[in-house]
């Protein structure tokens, strides 16, 4: 297997075990009328961990890298709340399975419209396929879900 692939699906994979393990803990916890403090909970307890992370694999660059990087990471911040808001109400009103609609939905705005659209990273017939049946994934998750509803 090519190295780049390889590498990819190691850290697609360390990436979903967190995402498996963020949604367990969210499902298995009550739902709250008010839809921050879970969040507000898990993220700072995160926050500390990075920064614990951060201090221990620190440089003397640590500083700059910040002082030259901050509308990035501020954008990103904003993403991260978002993002974390609309887990929340999903998993707690929805459910886990409705992570389908999310991925697909992720596959359009992220590898679609930032990947492809923004940042004109190359793409193939194999791309458009892949997109494709996405999207048709999400068409029978939805008449799935329908047939239960029904």
């Amino acid at each position: 297997m090519e190295a780049s692939i390889f590498k990819l699906l190691v850290f697609s994979g360390i990436a979903a075990l967190g995402n498996a393990i963020y949604v367990f803990g969210q499902r298995s916890a009550a739902v709250s009328a008010n839809p921050f403090l879970f969040m507000a909970g898990a993220v700072t307890l995160c926050a500390f961990m990075f920064v614990a992370a951060s201090l221990i694999s620190g440089t003397s660059t640590t500083v700059v890298y910040l002082k030259q990087n901050w509308w990035p990471v501020a954008i990103s911040a904003v993403g991260f709340f978002i993002t974390f808001i609309g887990f929340y109400l999903m998993y707690s009103r929805v459910g886990a399975n409705s992570y389908t609609v999310y991925a697909v939905l992720s596959i359009l705005t992220t590898s679609v419209g930032v990947g492809m659209i923004i940042f004109r990273e190359p793409i193939n017939f194999y791309h458009v396929i892949a997109i494709l049946f996405a999207l048709l994934a999400v068409g029978f998750y939805g008449y799935g879900q329908f047939k239960i509803a029904s």
